[in-house]
């Protein structure tokens, strides 16, 4: 199907406000123009192509908020690092790789769950690396245990902060060893890894990702790229540059905004988020913050008068704090209209009050949040009440208070940090681990569908859901069994929360099944087939 022709859809089960109940949809020229039943839409479209949805699951195609799509393409295709049980298995994968004698791309390392409880040393990465450059970030990207190789491309890293001589490095370090890893990919290397990962996020329903870029992240190279490669056929690549500098680098590099990871700090699971109290695992160490309330409010500043959206990382709270009294800054000197008119934007933003989320909503502010993070962290006994102790670690992503607070949400996965997988990042957000933290079944779906497109500058009312005069961008589902009545919660007959369940949506509950994405809609033009995915290759 192309955008110019119209095509009718019946025999489905569309979710859409306009019309409940609707089984058919008819989009011509890439738009949504009719909604109702089969017979009608039939006759109201003679001569349009006819697709036989023979009872799936049509809904609003996902937008993925936070990715590094050549970080997630290198996971896809190299040494894949998240499912390792111990150091050894994680030393034995880095050796098989190493053997190979090029430089070796690894992800995912998770110590916190290995029975030694420790990462890989620089030592036992030479021992198995013979030689060559290795470069392994942990799961969270923000420290890396490397090879001697590879610092000795880097020069004048052992000055710098985060260096260690012996284990994992973080901060500025980090990002140096980063970038000398990230100059051994060849660009052949980095378009497949592009392209693998957009093909990857259109097969689960995704239509546009927003890519968060910077000089400690990727290089200006990696973005142009990214966004040269983006074509037709794959998911809208929206960009962020997160850098403190002239707004005319938004027109320069062609992104949205000057945000994304611009970091303020880093993150819980290497201990480099900034917090206000010491890490329970670690005394003395509070964490690192780069950017401080000064700085905060005069990128906001700039950004707000030059009519550029903004945006901070943000994690721990002392980084929080700082980020709100920077914004209180900037308000003074621009006012609250114009901030809130300016749609500024927060990535993760874990530890926040009340307060906080009301001062937030007040200018505006969208939250990038991740509910995997939850998924996989959360609770009294993960990995965030490890690192800060329950009560503190128990508090982390509160998306019914951010919600509350007028804060406009939209869902990602932070990949490679975590899948892309957005039915399951919704059911996180509706089944968190905190009770009263979740959002409801509709309020998530909202936020990885509409939420994203208003992160990323589109807020025309109609753009992320199926009405009439919405772009078609959809996913086609098989999704089993939807819900087709408001559960008992006297009963609780389906799961322990029956937020879980609300008619209109699949289930969401832990015992659940997830939806299997049959076709992804971009505009009109279909971006992925799963039966053609799997057709055998013609000779």
């Amino acid at each position: 199907m192309t955008s110019a022709e119209t095509t009718v859809l019946v025999g489905g089960r569309v979710h859409s406000p306009a019309d409940p109940h609707a089984t058919a949809m008819a989009v011509r020229d890439g738009v949504v123009v009719w909604l109702g039943q089969d017979r009608v839409g039939r006759a109201l479209h003679p001569g349009a192509e006819v697709v036989d949805l023979g009872g799936a699951f049509v809904a609003p195609a996902f937008v993925d908020a936070h990715v590094h799509a050549t970080a997630a393409g290198l996971l896809l295709t190299g040494l894949d690092l998240t499912g390792c049980g111990s150091l050894r298995e994680c030393l034995d994968l880095v050796a098989g790789y190493a053997r190979a004698g090029g430089p070796v791309w690894g992800h995912g390392w998770d110590e916190t769950g290995w029975p030694e409880g420790r990462a890989p040393s620089r030592a036992e990465v030479d021992a198995v690396a013979g030689g060559v450059p290795v470069y392994l970030s942990r799961v969270d990207v923000h420290s890396a245990v490397v090879s001697s190789a590879l610092v000795d491309r880097a020069e004048g890293v052992a000055g710098v902060a985060g260096f260690d001589a012996v284990g994992p490095l973080s901060r500025e370090a980090h990002h140096r060893v980063r970038r000398v890893a990230l100059g051994l990919i060849t660009p052949g290397q980095r378009g497949v890894a592009q392209e693998g990962f957009l093909r990857h996020a259109a097969a689960r329903g995704v239509v546009a990702v927003h890519e968060c870029a910077g000089p400690d992240i990727s290089g200006r190279a990696d973005l142009a790229a990214l966004l040269a490669g983006c074509a037709a056929d794959l998911p809208e690549v929206v960009g962020y540059w997160g850098e403190c500098g002239s707004p005319s680098l938004v027109a320069e590099l062609g992104v949205r905004g000057l945000g994304g990871d611009l970091f303020v700090d880093g993150a819980i699971g290497s201990r480099t988020a900034g917090l206000v109290a010491d890490y329970a695992d670690a005394p003395g160490s509070r964490g690192s913050l780069y950017l401080d309330a000064a700085a905060v409010a005069e990128h906001v500043v700039v950004c707000t008068e030059a009519g550029v959206q903004a945006g901070f990382h943000v994690i721990g709270d002392g980084a929080v704090a700082e980020v709100v009294e920077g914004f209180a800054r900037a308000e003074a000197r621009v006012g609250r209209a114009a901030l809130a008119g300016s749609r500024h934007r927060l990535e993760h933003v874990e530890m926040v009050s009340g307060e906080q989320a009301d001062r937030l909503g007040q200018w505006g502010v969208v939250a990038s949040v991740q509910p995997l993070f939850d998924a996989l962290w959360g609770g009294p006994e993960g990995m965030y009440a490890r690192r800060l102790g329950v009560e503190r670690g128990s508090a982390l992503n509160p998306f019914a208070r951010l919600a509350a607070a007028g804060v406009v949400l939209a869902l990602g996965s932070d990949a490679p940090v975590t899948p892309v997988d957005p039915w399951a990042a919704v059911r996180a957000a509706v089944c968190h681990r905190t009770p009263g933290f979740g959002l409801s079944p509709r309020a998530a779906f909202t936020a990885h569908t509409r939420g994203g497109w208003r992160a990323g500058g589109v807020d025309d009312g109609v753009t992320g859901s199926l009405v009439p005069g919405a772009p078609a961008h959809y996913a086609v589902w098989d999704a089993g069994e939807l819900v087709t009545a408001a559960p008992d919660s006297r009963v609780q007959r389906w799961s322990t929360d029956p937020r879980a369940r609300v008619p209109g949506l699949p289930a969401l509950h832990d015992g659940a099944v997830l939806p299997t994405c049959l076709r992804t809609v971009r505009a009109g033009r279909v971006i992925y087939d799963r039966e053609e995915s799997h057709a055998p290759a013609r000779p």
